[in-house]
């Protein structure tokens, strides 16, 4: 009976605590939530003073009015594309003239405003003029402009064979393409309705003047401390075009962050101007923060004329419902606090007409009283652990002699 009480008592000291949670005292920081639309809902943009203060992953942020907690959705404004691409049917391919001309069957597509081209065909340029119809043959057609396809393979420049209409839902597009791209060059052509929304970006650092060394130019970099870095951008001198650089990040330890490149073409041929500008490289290890390199690859090309380089990060968003307060209350600052479960979350969505709530200055919690120690009971009381168990040692030893010392 005594050793089976001391493995119980063994065992409740091992057992795993319970899932921590949340309460006032427990947050280190406090500000502020003022609200001036009560009746709608709400966001407050996450910044650099919660990134400070709270967990990497934001997990800990609660908003309380009083003592009950207010329920919300973390958001991030990444912006993006959504589309979805469907092969469409080339129908009545030739040349007219000296132009190719064919029409494109939209089948069951209800609505679209991109048509993607298949050609194969390098080093050109050319224009793509469209009409919708709801009929083949029909003389009453409706013009929908006109978009430039370029291929630059040669100048290493890149390529665009993307078409882009107003919103349409003609059965039927004929297409007529400038001298220069025969009717077997086109393979074929797909269809989208491309739905896209602007991110919100926020500039979390500061970068010094570009150095030349060698073949590449070299900027150093500070990052807030704490801030995810998700994006680089390069402004360059407005009268440099027709370039392509390779640009690599690399963090204080040596690791690279991040790669890519950065472009901007603009080539006329024959009277048609092809455009294209990206100008920002993707940070692949968020957490990068401190000092980093940033070297573009010129090659033998002259240095770009840099004006300018913005380190930005997501703009992260707290969407909530008011239930007409105009006042709250958002602690952050508990390390061991899992991330809230809200029905909120699940069945979010997002009113375009949410309003900005101001936060105040960020404080220390006067009600900080930090949690009670949660580690297991035998990681607190080590020195009672251990004599239980020399104790149950002995008492199984004891068991043992005296079992011996008993005649057969």
């Amino acid at each position: 009976m005594k050793c089976n009480s001391i493995a119980f008592l063994l065992l409740a000291a091992l057992a795993a605590p319970a899932a921590p949670e949340p309460a006032i005292p427990y947050f280190t920081n406090v500000r502020d939530v003022q609200i001036a639309q009560p009746d709608r809902q709400n966001y407050l943009v996450v910044d650099e003073e919660i990134w400070n203060h709270a967990r990497p992953d934001l997990a800990d942020l609660r908003l309380y009015d009083g003592e009950a907690q207010v329920q919300y959705v973390l958001s991030e404004q990444n912006g993006g594309v959504s589309s979805e691409e469907q092969e469409a049917k080339v129908l009545n391919l030739g040349s007219i003239a000296g132009h190719s001309e064919f029409d494109i069957d939209m089948g069951g597509i209800a609505d679209y405003d991109r048509v993607r081209l298949r050609l194969d065909a390098k080093d050109f340029v050319a224009t793509a003029s469209v009409a919708g119809t709801n009929a083949l043959g029909q003389k009453a057609i409706t013009q929908l402009g006109s978009s430039t396809l370029y291929d630059f393979t040669h100048e290493a420049l890149g390529s665009n064979s993307m078409v882009k209409l107003p919103p349409s839902s003609f059965r039927y597009l004929h297409f007529r393409l400038s001298p220069g791209i025969r009717p077997q060059q086109v393979k074929g052509a797909t269809v989208s309705n491309l739905h896209e929304q602007q991110a919100s970006w926020i500039n979390v650092g500061s970068c010094t003047v570009p150095e030349q060394k060698g073949r590449s130019t070299v900027i150093t970099c500070e990052v807030h401390q704490k801030v995810p870095l998700d994006r680089v951008v390069f402004q360059v001198a407005s009268s440099q075009v027709n370039f392509r650089r390779g640009v690599s990040i690399v963090d204080a330890k040596g690791l690279q962050t991040g790669s890519g490149e950065i472009s901007r073409v603009r080539i006329n041929r024959a009277g048609l101007l092809a455009t294209s500008e990206d100008l920002a490289v993707r940070v692949l290890d968020k957490s990068s923060s401190g000092r980093l390199t940033l070297t573009l690859d010129n090659g033998d090309n002259p240095p770009l004329i840099l004006t300018g380089v913005q380190l930005l990060s997501v703009e992260r968003r707290v969407y909530f419902d008011p239930q007409g307060k105009t006042a709250l209350k958002l602690y952050y600052g508990d390390e061991k606090l899992p991330p809230p479960i809200y029905d909120y979350a699940k069945f979010f969505h997002l009113d375009e007409s949410a309003a900005p709530a101001q936060l105040g200055r960020g404080a220390h919690n006067d009600a900080y009283s930090g949690r009670p120690d949660a580690r297991p009971w035998s990681d607190r009381h080590q020195g009672v652990l251990w004599a239980a168990m020399l104790l149950a040692v002995a008492a199984l030893a004891a068991v043992a002699i005296r079992g011996l010392k008993q005649p057969t």
